[in-house]
């Protein structure tokens, strides 16, 4: 027989699951069914205002508070969303380097001082300089006396004059590649020739382009000199007392004698003579005069006679070592820059007609650069003596 025999109730479950079965065994596997019949759920009203929950929202249940009341029917766990307040969005903080392209483009726009601020962002040492100030020898270097006087060296040269009654040497700085010369007037007051001798040993001849005897300057030009090396020329308004600086001359006809001290004060007032029949005996190192620089300080006359036509300027005092010869030279801070042209020195000698005991003790005087530079446009023009 093709038919197959089944026992009476044995597949009534598993046709009708649903049929209540006293004696059936239950199917762990499935739920259990309704004891009533399910009715529609209404619609949620503030499901449909509800706004838009940030990922902090929490999904409670009410099956899994433990609620199975057949209430209202929307009981037997029916999921009810509950929306903690989300948290403020906290505003995101710029990286460093969004920080720095914002800093570089307002450098572009506004220019200098920006290194500093850079350098406060990143918390490093290194600083780019956006200063006018120039430095002659390498920051590494800046103080370092061999390295300021390898660079300004060529730039300061010997001046010596021939005069009636001798001759005067002292120095000079070169302040153009073509051979302009700034020294002091005391060096060539009364010269009927002029011989200039740089650094590397070449020799030219020199003419008086213009004086000033009352801040006891002159400007000398080189003929047929080119491309020479000109010094830089500081500030000397930011100069203060306790600054490191080399003075480089001529002192008795030693080209290129280099020495070094501090700025011992600002301010001096410096009396020098105006008379050129007076300049003629007061060349440094000359041959046939007196040997020495008469000048007054603190009320008082040093190195000679001033005699009767003076003048008095504010100088810069040094002590690093000037002797005869370097007058019209260059006073240097600690970067390269010139800030004075040496004028006078105080000498121990006693007896004026010997230049043998003259000597530098440590107080030496310099005209400021700031002086000098304000009086190039008129020593261009042939100066106030003309």
């Amino acid at each position: 027989m093709t038919e197959s025999i089944r026992r009476s109730g044995e597949y009534e479950n598993f046709e009708n699951p649903y049929q209540a079965q006293s004696s059936a065994p239950v199917n762990p596997e499935w739920p259990p069914p309704p004891a009533y019949q399910p009715v529609p759920q209404q619609p949620v009203q503030q499901q449909v205002q509800q706004p838009v929950v940030e990922p902090t929202a929490v999904w409670q249940t009410q099956a899994a508070a433990g609620g199975s009341g057949h209430g209202n029917g929307n009981d037997g766990g029916t999921a009810l969303l509950t929306a903690e307040p989300a948290p403020a969005k906290k505003k995101r903080a710029r990286g460093p380097l969004a920080l720095l392209a914002a800093v570089a483009i307002v450098a572009a726009a506004i220019g200098g001082g920006t290194a500093y601020g850079i350098q406060e962002l990143t918390g490093k040492d290194e600083v780019v300089s956006s200063s006018t100030t120039t430095s002659v020898v390498p920051s590494s270097k800046t103080g370092d006396v061999a390295s300021i006087a390898a660079a300004v060296s060529p730039s300061v040269v010997e001046v010596s004059a021939t005069l009636s009654n001798g001759t005067s040497t002292g120095s000079g700085v070169i302040i153009t590649s073509g051979g302009e010369i700034v020294t002091n007037n005391h060096v060539i007051s009364g010269a009927n020739s002029i011989k200039v001798t740089t650094s590397d040993g070449k020799s030219y001849t020199a003419k008086v382009v213009g004086t000033d005897s009352k801040k006891d300057l002159a400007l000398i030009k080189l003929e047929n000199a080119s491309g020479l090396k000109a010094a830089t020329l500081g500030d000397s308004d930011g100069v203060k007392v306790g600054d490191t600086v080399v003075a480089i001359g001529s002192p008795e006809g030693l080209t290129g004698t280099v020495t070094s001290g501090i700025v011992s004060a600002l301010n001096r007032d410096v009396t020098v003579s105006t008379d050129e029949s007076q300049g003629q005996g007061q060349g440094q190192g000359q041959q046939g005069g007196d040997g020495s620089w008469p000048f007054q300080f603190g009320g008082q006359e040093f190195n000679g006679d001033t005699g009767s036509s003076t003048t008095t300027y504010k100088a810069l005092q040094t002590d690093a070592s000037l002797n005869p010869g370097n007058s019209g030279g260059a006073l240097i801070d600690a970067s390269g820059n010139i800030i004075g042209i040496n004028s006078a020195m105080y000498s121990a000698a006693t007896d004026s007609s010997s230049s043998s005991d003259a000597g530098s003790v440590g107080l030496g005087f310099a005209i400021p650069i700031n002086t000098v530079k304000a009086d190039l446009a008129g020593l261009r023009a042939g100066g106030s003596d003309s």
